[in-house]
């Protein structure tokens, strides 16, 4: 017994004589300042959490949790399976640590003597961690950094730190963990059967069930709990294989923008997101999708912007566990953007007055020679419908009419203000896309599609998007495919606010799209809306994109494997969701503090003026209507499809190759209009005359540059073009033609 009592005497001497380390003694705030979660937060704009996201592979910590917060039995079980004392010592059991280094002399194994102080100490001690087994000054020092403790941190405080950074099983750290992996609920909620069995793990954080069962039953009798046994090992069979987990607990209603954004571990961002709006677009985007199961279609996506600000106020990427690819983000994702890209044809076309809302075209059938055959554009239903005005067609979303319009302005300039509207996903020529760019053929994201449509809502000013509430500075969640300059690029004009507002006026018209939807439909909404449908081909992608006075909402639905959907169109499968949407940010919510926003159409700008119109024949009643100033006509007569001929091959810039093994005879180029000529309209050849243009006209090509013009019956020029032709002399170039 006398060197035992030395040993403990030197050890006591040690303990309060050993200098600690600088900083090696942190208070209790700083101990919980420093602790990271392993997860990471998207919270709403009201605070709210959105979306866990785990980020820390090599541990699992959750939020540091009180001590008030922690079931009464958890605590209990702890402190008489780790330090029965707890309460009575100053953080050395000193009568455990002699009985311990009496069966230590003996040689007689029992339970140690380091106290919850002592093990916090450890605990906090990365250099011991590393090392694993501490050597005998290193548990001196921990002895002294344990009596420090007890002097300047409470017992609650102490119990608190070590009960959020102990190990316990595997990667879990901290009660909170232990507690949701393995029994599914937090640590406010645990038993004593639950307590005792995490107890237990503390000191063999990996055993078996039957070891861990028989420490814990240990502990409960202990406890004075011994009938707890009785069915303890099926509990701790079921805890420690993971089969009491009851699925995430943390909300989880943003996962695309989450993974976007949140990097760090204990990260808490704030975004721009309303936490209602975003839970009532998935759940819409759920409902009327399960409602088309039959006609394949399992994926969506909605995206609400705030017009104003450009802040994301809705962010939904999948239809969650309705889809096969439910990583797959549909808010990113390039797909075919259908009829959708109608409206910004058309604002070019009045920006640079070649067309205005009553300009008439032909809805007949039509086709085109490109350098891929020949293109024979249709209608989303059959029939053709003759001379419809600009309004009729838009409005009605007819698709000759839009190609038509394209021929005229040609892809370049299309494909150009396409990119000024923030299309940077379409990266090759306009020739490229052809004349099906008027009909959606160019893959889009619902990101663009949206900051385009709500360029439209703001007089045609583009400015980038934001994730996070103004003024807070703006991360970008994504750069590249279909995020490229979204959440970029400095605020400029796309279209002039005369165009932007003729096209808002025909995109919120009932009587307009009565035609194609009806007066009721998904898209007649109580209150002021400009709103476009859109179907890729082979139904692959559904689209409804729209915006109010305050909001645009764009959604999409298809499937993420490209498969197309049966019978789905625009008004049957993307809009019952957009309408939803726009109705719940309309109406408010006066109980929940929502208030009601009115939507009011744009005031017109000085620009525009409001006429008294009627057709020659009376193919659409007489109606006001809106024009560009100075482009304003009172009768609309049919013969205006004229003005829509232009020179259509060959193409201007084109380079034309001559091959000396072909006859010049079978080389000859057929000149081609994109609408019938009209009376005593002629081709001329570098200024020299070639013939009637309506009529087919073969010309046989001469080396050289050349220029073609088209003029009408009095000699005034309608259309030219520029191009050259080469005369090659390997057989293996045929002739070609390649725009530049």
């Amino acid at each position: 017994m006398t060197a035992i009592k030395v040993w403990i005497a030197l050890t006591l001497l040690a303990a309060t004589l050993t200098p600690l380390p600088a900083l090696a003694f942190p208070t209790f705030e700083e101990v919980k300042a420093a602790y990271t979660p392993s997860e990471a937060w998207l919270l709403a704009r009201d605070g709210r959490q959105l979306q866990s996201l785990r980020i820390d592979r090599q541990i699992r910590r959750l939020p540091w949790t009180s001590l008030s917060e922690v079931s009464t039995a958890l605590c209990r079980a702890v402190i008489i399976s780790e330090d029965k004392r707890f309460y009575e010592h100053s953080g050395v059991d000193w009568k455990a640590a002699g009985n311990a280094a009496w069966n230590n002399f003996r040689n007689t194994r029992t339970r140690g003597a380091s106290t919850l102080t002592m093990q916090l100490a450890g605990l906090l001690d990365e250099e011991g961690k590393r090392h694993g087994r501490r050597s005998l000054f290193d548990k001196i020092s921990q002895t002294a950094t344990a009596l420090q403790f007890e002097k300047s941190w409470t017992k609650k405080q102490i119990l608190e730190a070590y009960l959020n950074l102990v190990n316990f099983r595997g990667e879990q750290q901290g009660i909170a963990a232990m507690s949701q992996t393995l029994f599914g609920k937090w640590p406010d909620g645990l038993d004593e059967q639950e307590s005792a069995l995490a107890a237990a793990l503390i000191r063999a954080p990996n055993s078996s069930p039957q070891v861990v069962t028989k420490r814990a039953c240990a502990l409960l009798t202990e406890m004075g709990r011994a009938s707890e046994c009785a069915d303890l090992s099926g509990l701790a069979q079921l805890a420690l294989t993971g089969n009491l987990r009851h699925g995430e607990t943390a909300p989880s209603r943003a996962p695309h923008l989450a993974h976007k954004l949140l990097t760090l571990p204990g990260q808490q961002l704030t975004s721009s997101l309303d936490g209602d709006l975003q839970s009532l677009a998935t759940e819409s985007l759920r409902r009327h999708l399960a409602d088309l199961t039959k006609q394949n279609a399992q994926d969506g996506a909605v995206l609400v912007l705030d017009n104003a600000s450009g802040e994301v106020l809705a962010w939904v990427g999948s239809s969650g566990d309705l889809s096969a690819a439910t990583e797959v983000d549909g808010v990113t994702a390039l797909r075919q953007a259908g009829s959708t890209l109608k409206p910004f044809l058309y604002a070019l076309a009045f920006e640079n007055r070649s067309l205005t809302p009553a300009s008439l075209i032909e809805d007949a059938p039509l086709t085109l020679e490109t350098g891929n055959g020949l293109y024979h554009p249709q209608n989303y239903e059959p029939q053709y419908q003759g001379w419809v005005s600009t309004r009729m067609a838009l409005a009605g979303s007819l698709n000759v009419p839009a190609v038509k319009t394209l021929v005229r302005l040609g892809p370049d300039a299309f494909l150009q203000r396409l990119q000024l509207l923030g299309f940077d996903c379409l990266k090759e020529e306009g020739d490229w896309y052809g004349f099906s760019l008027a009909l959606g053929s160019a893959d889009v994201s619902v990101l663009m599609l949206a900051n385009a449509y709500r360029t439209l809502a703001n007089a045609g000013r583009w400015s980038p998007l934001r994730v996070t509430p103004d003024p807070m500075p703006s991360p970008a969640p994504c750069a590249r495919d279909g995020c490229t300059g979204v959440f970029a690029g400095t605020s400029h004009t796309a279209f002039t606010p005369e165009a932007a507002f003729l096209v808002a006026n025909i995109l919120s018209d009932p009587s307009a799209r009565a035609g194609t939807f009806g007066l009721e439909s998904w898209l007649a909404t109580p209150y002021w809306t400009a709103v476009k449908t859109g179907t890729s081909k082979d139904m692959r992608d559904n689209w409804c994109a729209g915006f109010s006075q305050h909001y645009t909402v764009v959604v999409w639905v298809g499937n993420a494997a490209g498969e197309p959907m049966h019978n789905v169109s625009g008004v049957s499968g993307a809009a019952p969701v957009w309408r939803e949407v726009m109705d719940w940010l309309h109406r408010g919510d006066p109980t929940h503090g929502r208030p009601k926003h009115a939507s009011q159409p744009p005031e017109s700008p000085p620009g525009v003026v409001k006429t008294a119109i009627r057709f020659e024949p009376p193919k659409e009643p007489p109606r006001q209507e809106w024009f560009m100033a100075g482009t304003e006509r009172k009768v609309i007569i049919a013969a205006d499809n004229q003005s829509l001929a232009r020179i259509e091959y060959p193409a201007n810039g084109a380079i034309l190759a001559l091959d000396p093994d072909i006859p010049p005879q079978r080389q000859r180029l057929p000149l081609q209009l994109s609408a019938p000529a009209g009376t005593g309209w002629q081709w001329r050849m570098d200024n020299q005359p070639l013939g009637r243009a309506d009529r087919k006209l073969l010309w046989l090509p001469q080396p050289g540059h050349h220029r073609l013009t088209l003029t009408d019956k009095t000699g005034k020029e309608l259309d030219a073009v520029g191009f050259e032709v080469r005369a090659l002399s390997e057989k293996s170039n045929k002739i070609t033609a390649r725009q530049h």
